[in-house]
């Protein structure tokens, strides 16, 4: 299965597309923990996000499967299967905690990806 995501270019009506491929072999499948760590630029990033989403289109064909399963927790540890709570979790990442590393000034590739993932993890 092959889906797009838009990336804004450099002027307000262009724009690039980012192939992506979603691997149905779980095999092949990477999983976001395992690339969250190496998110250092752009491309680490991508890649990244591409784990997410793809992980994310498993679970929900795990959860269609076996609703019943499914009522409190999502497939594959997700706490957020739809939008909104997904990025109302995400927005964690951003509250201040004792256990919590400061937050950079400048935002870096893997401060997206830390907030991205909070929302897959944080209820």
């Amino acid at each position: 299965m092959e889906s797009r995501l838009a990336v804004p270019g450099d002027g307000l009506r262009s724009s690039r597309l980012i192939r992506m491929t979603t691997v149905t072999d779980d095999h092949e499948r990477k999983r976001p923990e395992d690339l969250l760590d190496r998110v250092a630029d752009r491309a680490s990033f991508i890649a990244f996000v591409n784990a997410l989403a793809a992980e994310r289109e498993h679970a929900e064909k795990i959860e269609n499967a076996n609703p019943e399963s499914y009522i409190v927790d999502g497939a594959l540890d997700w706490k957020n299967g739809d939008i909104p709570n997904f990025l109302y979790a995400a927005l964690e990442y951003f509250t201040d905690g004792p256990l919590r590393d400061p937050i950079p000034d400048q935002p870096n590739w893997k401060m997206f990806a830390d907030f991205l993932y909070c929302g897959k993890i944080i209820e």
